[in-house]
């Protein structure tokens, strides 16, 4: 089976190629997990964020938007004091301050899922063939650079182009799943 070369040969990263990574997502909790490990992988590779995924939904309360939308200053120093998670302070309030502004999102446009596949990019935007190099040459796209200034103006953080043209292909709004990928 031909995979895309990023997953190497680690169990944990080849399941989340295969089982995940590029896979429509329109739940709403599993899009705001989604863009807040986004977030918590800046700076550090998606593998160490892997591995410490299930202890971010466990302190998280399994990213459910309402929960960590009330957690306080109490939990923040609480989450700085668990070696299970990235102890980033900026990264733990961005969580909780996105979290806020997620359920204002849900009001205006219904729904998570409903503002985040607006942004899906139209066919005629995308390159015809990906392939490695193609890839490398995209780390923003207009749309993921559009998508965090949209986010930005609504207050939330840790949501620069890079992070969410990562998201936007984590979510399946984007595939780029290379061209000899069996998952393509």
């Amino acid at each position: 089976m031909k995979r895309c070369w990023w997953c190497g040969s680690d169990p944990l990263y080849v399941r989340y190629h295969d089982e995940e990574w590029g896979r429509p997502v329109r739940n709403d909790n599993r899009l705001f997990e989604k863009i807040c490990l986004e977030g918590f992988q800046a700076g550090l590779s998606w593998l160490t964020i892997l591995r410490k995924r299930e202890n971010f939904r466990q302190v998280f309360a399994g990213f459910d938007i309402d929960t960590v939308a009330h957690y306080t200053q109490r939990d923040v120093t609480r989450l700085l004091k668990d070696e299970g998670i990235v102890r980033h302070r900026g990264k733990i309030e961005s969580t909780i301050n996105n979290a806020q502004r997620a359920i204002e999102l849900r009001a205006e446009a219904g729904s998570l899922s409903e503002y985040f596949w607006r942004w899906q990019p139209s066919r005629s935007s995308r390159p015809r063939r990906i392939t490695r190099d193609v890839l490398m040459t995209m780390a923003v796209t207009p749309e993921s650079t559009a998508l965090s200034k949209d986010l930005r103006k609504r207050g939330w953080t840790f949501v620069g182009p890079t992070t969410m043209y990562a998201f936007m292909q984590a979510v399946g709004l984007v595939n780029d799943h290379v061209q000899d990928c069996s998952f393509r």
